[in-house]
């Protein structure tokens, strides 16, 4: 096998992609090597335990899935660009989809991580109730529409996880969502 150098990014990224596909099971150091075309011990300079790079793959996705949305969202100046900004994120389909399927099911026996997913759906939610405060609805409507919105986009995501999104999408869940959604602050 050629000598090659895999960054920790590289071995986060593969990472990601496996545990999204298989959960915990794709998580072989060996197999993942040779994918990599670098030797094992490349994953054992970056991350000393199998712990330690579960912990690193989970904080790759909530940067790339909670802090790059809420940090490109809050770009925005108008409440309008932000929602659309939002929106087109956060359903934008990727081809991860079972990631928190198979991190939920992690989860089950590692407890430490239950309280990281507990947190992340946490502060989506708070996100998505202070957009729609900022949208003119009420603590009290923006809290049950944050709810309802989050368990909207889960299901969303559930529903074309194994199909090839449509390219319209934004406009089909605007058309969906405009039943529940209206700027009040116009």
């Amino acid at each position: 096998m050629p000598k090659i150098i895999a960054t920790k990014k590289d071995w986060i990224k593969l990472g990601f992609k496996l545990f999204a596909e298989n959960g915990i099971t794709g998580i072989n150091v060996e197999k993942m090597s040779s994918k990599l075309k670098c030797n094992k011990s490349s994953f054992y300079w970056y991350f000393q335990t199998k712990k330690t790079f579960i912990d690193s793959i989970v904080e790759y996705w909530i940067l790339t899935e909670t802090d790059q949305i809420i940090s490109s969202t809050n770009e925005q100046k108008t409440i309008e660009e932000k929602f659309q900004t939002f929106l087109a994120l956060a359903f934008e389909g990727y081809p991860y989809l079972d990631f928190i399927f198979h991190l939920k099911r992690y989860a089950q026996k590692q407890k430490r991580i239950q309280k990281i997913i507990d947190k992340i759906d946490n502060q989506r939610l708070e996100f998505t109730e202070k957009l729609f405060q900022e949208m003119g609805y009420s603590k009290k409507d923006s809290n049950i529409k944050a709810s309802i919105f989050y368990k909207y986009l889960i299901g969303y995501h559930e529903m074309i996880k194994n199909k090839k999104q449509n390219k319209n999408y934004l406009t089909e869940v605007k058309k969906e969502l405009s039943h529940f959604l209206v700027f009040k602050n116009k």
